[in-house]
């Protein structure tokens, strides 16, 4: 509206339009000049004789009356984002976000907006975010196994009405640990979204290659009329890995072993398709590995290298096979350690030393984790006291606890019993829980976790910010420390998202007047970024790999006297 109309112009375009909760005024070249609010400028004209005073009077007239209640517009560039609009609203007075503002393109009006509009654009966009976070995966961008589900469930019924085939092809990286230990993760991780590229390019465009977990991946392929064409695409998957992937300097190939079952084929029960395919998968890889398997039904549907694993692990847990190794946590300030993780390994007589990562989840499964817990615990407990007794400072040791584990009524009792027989100060023992773990029977896991802080003994939220622990359940426990996931302190330098996280949990802790640990440290770029924001201690690679116990003393005596940035 112009200001040189009549204020009884605008009155009565806010009667005709119940829905106009502003008026913009302009000049002759269409500059902002006034946002007149709705409620104020109605209010101002029904009192006594205003609107005889004002009625035919220009609307200049009136922002220039004293005992109108006129204020300069706030005006946002069209250009500006959503956040920079959100921050000028709030550095302005949050009366704009009813009254609104004005939309403007080089000094001219180009529309009107009030923060219900601006909150909208919000929500819409951060839905669209949590969408992507909780459906694709972080790393390489595809779609992850929660979307995988739902997209085979309707791949699956959507077969059943035509009377076509679906095919799952389970993926898995042959030997991938080796190049994480060997070049770091983050090469291992670039590695991954190389993989990732050559799966697109293998399978066809309309097939979905997912993401399960680590160097696991699915294609699916649905409307299909024959198998043979799930076996097409296998052979182009494997003859598209020969090629040598070029990484600092390295030339490596990367193959793979894939497993495919049909739907409804090899099964006609849709969650049983994922498990027969991934059977399928371990039966190329006994096969030698960098090959194709379809399944069939004389395959176990549990992976039978596991089995075997199960019964060599109860017997390693009693010859004495398992040993401990510790990895330092270190003062991001001072370069001091401050404490250490235990991690338990596994010296196979045949097969070397395994790592956590494949027998851990077969005693998850088969209940032994209770009894590994329970060696690890007092293995970690005695170690201290063997350090202890050579002169070594007392240090803090971190266990890893399962569920199964804390869920044993005796638990608690069991730990009493420990540090009595070790005389270990309960302080020392510091067990580290999942918040998947926490957020299972909160009330009941609440008990168990005050009854081990009345001992004495310190608790922490191990790999923080990877699952859905509320604010409000964090302010009930007893947590002494969270430590940052290592996912989001990868390339944390370089990953705004990731410091963006990093930083969040940072502020977090420091509310709940929590310790912080960042895990997965291998760069010091990433050293200067967590300092920044005041991470008190870090553990990983670049302070040290996990050391032998008998190696430790003289590790921490050499330690001592290095400077934080040539650790």
């Amino acid at each position: 509206m112009s200001k040189s109309a009549s204020c009884q112009c605008a009155l009565d375009r806010f009667f005709v339009d119940a829905g106009l909760y502003a008026l913009p005024v302009v000049d002759g070249q269409m500059g902002p000049v006034a946002l007149l609010d709705r409620k104020s400028f109605v209010e101002f004209f029904g009192r006594p004789y205003i609107r005889e005073l004002f009625g035919r009077r220009s609307i200049v007239d009136l922002l220039a009356y004293e005992q109108y209640d006129s204020t300069a517009p706030l005006i946002v560039d069209e250009g500006c984002t959503v956040e920079d609009a959100a921050r000028m609203i709030i550095d302005a007075g949050m009366q704009h976000m009813v009254t609104g503002f004005i939309v403007g393109r080089q000094g001219r009006y180009v529309g009107v907006a009030n923060g219900h509009d601006l909150l909208n654009t919000i929500t819409q966009r951060k839905q669209a975010e949590l969408y992507y976070l909780a459906h694709y995966d972080a790393l390489t961008g595809i779609p992850n196994r929660a979307l995988l589900a739902d997209r085979l469930e309707q791949a699956c019924l959507e077969a059943d009405r035509k009377g076509s085939l679906v095919a799952l092809l389970f993926i898995d990286v042959d030997r991938f640990k080796q190049i994480n230990d060997s070049l770091g993760h983050s090469a291992g991780d670039e590695v991954l979204r190389r993989i990732v590229a050559r799966l697109k390019a293998s399978a066809r465009q309309v097939d979905t290659v997912a993401r399960l977990a680590g160097d696991e991946f699915v294609v699916l392929m649905e409307n299909l009329s024959s198998p043979g064409q799930a076996e097409l695409v296998a052979d182009r998957i494997v003859a598209s890995m020969q090629e040598p992937i070029e990484m600092l300097g390295h030339s490596l190939v990367a193959t793979v072993s894939i497993g495919s079952a049909i739907y409804p084929r090899d099964d006609d029960q849709i969650h049983n398709i994922l498990s027969k395919a991934d059977a399928a998968m371990y039966e190329a890889k006994s096969a030698g590995r960098n090959g194709f398997c379809s399944y069939s039904p004389e395959m176990h549907t549990y992976n039978p290298a596991s089995m075997s694993l199960e019964s060599e692990l109860r017997k390693a847990i009693e010859r004495d096979e398992l040993v401990l190794f510790f990895q330092p946590q270190v003062d991001l300030s001072s370069g001091k350690v401050r404490g250490v993780e235990a991690l338990v390994r596994w010296h196979h007589p045949r097969r070397g030393l395994i790592p956590p990562m494949q027998f851990i989840p077969v005693a998850e499964e088969s209940g032994l984790i209770i009894q590994l817990g329970e060696w690890v615990v007092r293995q970690a407990l005695a170690q201290l006291n063997a350090w202890r007794a050579q002169g070594v400072e007392p240090l803090p040791v971190a266990v890893n606890i399962s569920a199964l584990q804390l869920r044993q009524k005796g638990f608690v009792g069991f730990l009493k019993a420990q540090l009595s027989e070790c005389a270990i100060e309960p302080g020392l023992l510091e067990l580290e829980l999942t918040e998947s773990v926490l957020m299972k029977d909160v009330e009941e896991m609440l008990r168990t976790l005050n009854e081990i802080k009345a001992l004495g003994v310190r608790l922490a939220i191990d790999d923080f910010g990877t699952g859905f622990s509320s604010l409000s359940y964090l302010r009930r426990f007893p947590i002494d420390r969270l430590k940052i996931d290592q996912s989001f302190v990868r390339d944390i330098d370089s990953t705004p998202v990731n410091e963006s996280i990093a930083r969040a949990i940072v502020a977090l802790a420091n509310s709940l007047s929590l310790e912080i640990v960042a895990e997965g440290i291998e760069k010091s770029a990433e050293v200067a970024v967590l300092q920044n924001m005041c991470c008190h201690e870090g553990q990983g690679y670049l302070f040290s790999r996990p050391i032998e116990a008998e190696r430790f003393p003289s590790w921490l005596a050499m330690h001592g006297a290095l400077e934080l940035a040539a650790a």
